[in-house]
């Protein structure tokens, strides 16, 4: 192999899902590359030049192939025993020349990061399969979701774009009655704020509390903002931000699909795209929609 090795989450099968979701933190699913050949073998990029991500090795078990690294580490084996080298390589999946299919489901629970996060989803198949979605640990796969949020799921550390006027301390006298969190393109820079002058602004909440917004802004005079938010404010979100996902979005992905010994639930999903659309507010806990399930490209 010329590329990045992937390697599970220490848990594997229907059991280690629940023990996953159960831990529901980045350290409990984490996707880690190692390549024991690393010092003498040059790394492909995760991404070919046509696109296609480039996933490398899945290995069945994980405790096998830790065995295996324990010995080369030692010098005890360098692929000349048999007994060794024959199981070593019955225990890896070559995940590029997996079939890829197309999912849509009902989200179950998300755990990690872009890199390497992991979203657990339930078809609408006659007995409600779950799979579990993959997403690359270089970062490469594409996340997105929107929809709307109540105004309660406002927290500390999201990005937020709003429209609104702030004298020259930052308060704003309107109440907001819209509001999107979002994130924010690599390189993005925001504008600095003029007093008295109502304009979009990108900033980081600080605080949210009895109504009212704080927010962070990265350039200008004016960095600290205090605004208002009105009863009804409309919040939704257009982001690609793993810990937005929550049970009960809508899910729709493509990924190449591993059903055999090793994987999470019914299947682990390499998944490339991840779309993720939360329900309308007055629908919170949506119906499976009989038209979701998956289906072979």
């Amino acid at each position: 192999m010329a590329h990045a090795v992937f390697r599970p989450s220490r848990f594997a099968g229907a059991a280690g899902l629940v023990a996953w979701l159960a831990l529901a933190a980045p350290a409990g699913a984490q996707l880690n590359a190692y390549n024991p050949y690393a010092d003498s073998q040059q790394h492909l990029p995760p991404v070919a030049p046509d696109g296609t991500l480039r996933w490398g090795t899945f290995y069945k078990s994980a405790a096998i192939q830790k065995a295996y690294e324990r010995l080369w580490d030692l010098g005890a084996c360098r692929n000349t025993n048999m007994a060794i080298t024959v199981p070593v390589e019955r225990n890896k999946v070559a995940i590029d020349s997996l079939p890829e299919e197309d999912f849509r489901g009902v989200v179950v629970g998300a755990t990690g990061t872009l890199r390497g996060g992991m979203i657990a989803f339930t078809t609408a198949a006659d007995d409600g399969s779950t799979f579990v979605a993959a997403l690359h640990p270089a970062g490469v796969s594409k996340l997105a979701v929107s929809g709307p949020l109540p105004a309660t799921a406002l927290r500390p550390g999201l990005t937020v774009r709003i429209h609104a006027e702030v004298d020259k301390k930052g308060i704003a006298a309107e109440p907001l009655t819209m509001l999107d969190v979002i994130t924010p393109p690599a390189g993005f820079k925001p504008t600095a704020i003029e007093p008295g002058r109502a304009e979009t602004i990108v900033g980081t909440i600080t605080r949210y509390s009895a109504g009212t917004l704080h927010v962070q802004v990265a350039t200008g005079k004016i960095r600290r903002l205090t605004i208002p938010i009105a009863a009804a404010a409309a919040v939704r979100v257009d982001a690609g931000q793993l810990d937005l996902v929550a049970p009960g979005d809508l899910v729709s992905l493509t990924g190449r699909v591993w059903r055999g010994e090793g994987c999470l639930a019914e299947g682990t999903v390499f998944a490339s795209v991840a779309t993720v659309t939360k329900p309308e507010l007055a629908d919170a806990a949506p119906a499976v929609d009989e038209r979701l399930g998956a289906r072979t490209r």
